[in-house]
């Protein structure tokens, strides 16, 4: 690929240049709208009181919830022969464009598929690249929620989808080049998905395992050598949650000498609050302290960063000597696997402390724990190195997209 470094001349105000470009194209892209890059059709929903419209194995009825992977392959629901004469068929190679509520999902049928009023599906014209577009889907998704934005309800219909307008390639073999490309980067990064979810599957196989449930004494796998019931106790006697400190927003500063760490700090790019107070040694986290957030987001998290100020919704927890503090992030970390699996979808929105010290957990002696932990740390590595490789794939696409696309 080249770089094209140019001055804009009068004919950029018909046609743009991308950043970054394949060997052995220089023309200028080309500004088209939707509709003339291919047939668009709204999709239907045939009657779902009739039970003859579905079956198990059709053809693909696709809703917005069924939009989990850029090509999709299955649906929870399938057309059955007498579905599929009152449904709108989508040809294979269309893309599908979500345009009501969830704008933005988007995906690539490889077989013919019916969807539902929710979605626009764009065909391509023979001129035009399936995989290409659906790359460039992303950014026509942008204007759509500016679109649906200024609209009482998020919706983009069929007219103002037709109507959205992108550049194009003159020469199909560059849509194809551009679309091959991202199709063995999306490629790459769906497999770093797989490795991901299924080293997570991985240790909540372990967490279930290596720790006893339903009251049980013996966990049903153990490392060689320890054979003694594990104990019960209460976990305020084993561990001691020291609460954060609650903030005015006045009290709140853009800069000063601590962080403040809040539950959005832990897992995004929420904004940092700062903090001049000087306060007693229990309220401050560091490096290496053993931290809880108990509304919102739960869990433990092993704190990694500079000296912070931790935020009334997070809690510190201090070890005494029967618990290792690593095997502690660990039971906290079973314990909250449990408390999720137990709500069946529906939503926590705190947990208090006095339950938490209340919670009768079930611990084997130090020596180990110390095994126990050894193992499950080595394998959060794991999963952190891969994490890590899959955000540089993704920022790898993100940095493509902007530089080879008008």
């Amino acid at each position: 690929m080249t770089s094209q470094n140019r001055r804009p001349t009068m004919k950029d105000n018909q046609a743009k240049y991308p950043q970054l470009r394949f060997k052995g194209f220089t023309d200028p892209w080309e500004e088209r709208k939707l509709k003339e890059l291919g047939d668009i059709q709204t999709g239907n929903t045939p009657p779902t009181s009739n039970l003859d419209n579905y079956s198990t194995d059709g053809v693909l009825w696709v809703t917005p919830t069924d939009i989990k992977t850029l090509v999709i392959s299955d649906t929870a629901k399938k057309l059955s022969e007498v579905g599929v004469t009152k449904a709108r068929i989508a040809k294979a190679g269309s893309i599908l464009v979500t345009s009501i509520a969830s704008i933005g999902k988007n995906t690539l049928v490889t077989m013919d598929a019916g969807f539902n009023q929710q979605i626009n599906s764009l065909t391509p014209t023979p001129k035009n690249d399936s995989y290409f577009l659906l790359t460039q889907s992303e950014k026509w998704s942008e204007k759509m929620k500016k679109t649906a934005a200024s609209a009482t309800m998020q919706i983009v219909n069929k007219t103002d989808f037709s109507n959205i307008s992108t550049f194009v390639p003159v020469h199909k073999e560059e849509q194809q080049k551009i679309g091959l490309f991202f199709r063995q980067l999306d490629n790459t990064i769906t497999l770093h998905q797989r490795k991901l979810a299924k080293l997570k599957e991985l240790k909540q196989g372990y967490l279930q395992k290596l720790f006893p449930r339903n009251g049980s004494k013996f966990p049903q796998l153990r490392f060689s050598g320890f054979a003694d019931a594990w104990e019960q106790r209460k976990l305020g006697d084993i561990v001691v949650f020291l609460n954060g400190r609650a903030y005015k927003q006045g009290e709140l500063l853009d800069s000063g000498k601590y962080p403040v760490l809040r539950v959005g700090n832990f897992n995004t790019n929420d904004k940092w609050y700062y903090s001049d107070l000087e306060l007693p040694a229990k309220n401050y986290a560091d490096k290496g302290d053993l931290l809880y957030t108990w509304a919102t987001a739960f869990g433990p998290h092993i704190w990694k960063g500079p000296k912070v100020i931790y935020h009334y919704h997070i809690w510190k927890v201090e070890t005494t000597s029967d618990i290792s503090k690593k095997f502690a992030v660990h039971l906290l970390d079973a314990d909250q696997a449990q408390m999720t699996n137990s709500l069946n979808g529906s939503t926590m929105v705190h947990i208090t402390k006095g339950t938490m010290e209340n919670k009768i957990v079930t611990i084997p002696g130090i020596s180990e724990q110390r095994n126990m932990a050894r193992l499950l740390d080595q394998l959060d590595c794991t999963i952190a190195l891969h994490q890590r490789k899959l955000e540089k794939l993704q920022e790898l696409k993100k940095g493509y997209l902007q530089k080879m696309f008008c």
